[in-house]
Order: structure tokens, then sequence, then C-alpha cells
């Protein structure tokens, strides 16, 4: 395939965001003691509480294709980081659910929150059509990576 080619164009730029994102992720792990796992972890929590998924300890380790000692393992070191807590299911409640701390929140704004004030000014540069092209093109990508891993 021709590497001058749009299409390529924006695999590589793709590319190029995904290992500064990478990048940005490993100084916030290293700068907290965190393993970049953890990070991952606490990206998945809070994208569920987004959603209104309640996260469990295996819905979690199903996010990272972690075995159950080292979701357990995983869960135990952010709990002692105070970075997210194991909660009762008022529902069910020999369900355990796992939250993200307050701290974490912080910890990550204060971190991450000039990247994302830029990514969001930079969308201001963009109309309403354009930003809907670009969240179905990011949609799709999202959807047909997925779908390419081995589960």
């Amino acid at each position: 395939m021709d590497e001058r080619d749009p299409a390529m164009e924006l695999v590589h730029l793709l590319r190029a965001v995904t290992v500064e994102f990478d990048l940005l992720g490993a100084e916030f792990a290293a700068r907290h003691g965190l393993h970049p796992t953890d990070v991952r972890a606490l990206i998945h929590l809070l994208d569920a509480a987004r959603s209104g998924t309640r996260a469990t300890p295996g819905w979690l380790g199903e996010q990272l294709r972690l075995n159950s000692a080292g979701t357990t393992a995983l869960v135990d070191r952010l709990e002692r980081l105070e970075l997210v807590r194991r909660s009762r299911d008022t529902v069910d409640r020999r369900r355990v659910l796992l939250e993200v701390e307050e701290k974490a929140t912080r910890l990550g704004w204060a971190f991450f929150g000039p990247v994302i004030d830029e990514v969001v000014a930079a969308s201001d540069d963009f109309d309403a059509g354009e930003l809907a092209t670009v969240r179905r093109f990011l949609t799709s990508v999202l959807e047909s990576t997925r779908a390419t891993r081995t589960p």
C-alpha cells in the first residue's frame, strides 16, 4: 500500500496519537508509583462510571484480560493507594463493586487536564458536521480494532 495514501496517513496519525497518549499514561504511572495496567484499570473504571456500568472485579479483569489472582492483586494495590474502593452491591450483597476514589480523579485531572483542555480547544475549530464525521470515524476505528483482538 502506498504510504502517501490518505487512509495510510490517517493510520500513521492515529498511531502517533496512540503513542503520545501511551507516553503520557506511562509518565503519569511513574509519577504516582503505578503500573501502566493500574492506569488502564482506572480508565476502565472511570468509563464504567460514566456509562452507568456496575464495575465488579470480574468485569475489570475481563477488560484488562487479567486472571482472578491478577485482578485481586491490582485492586488490592489500588485500594491501598486510596485510588479505588470496594463496596457491596446494594442490589446483590454478594457482589463487590469497584469505584474510583476522588483522590484518583484529582490526580488524573491535575496531570491530564491540560491535554484534555487542548483537545477540547482544538475541537472548537471544527463545526458540528465535521465533529460528527470525526466521531463516526473514530468509533469505526475503535470497533474494528476491538474486533481484531483475540479474546
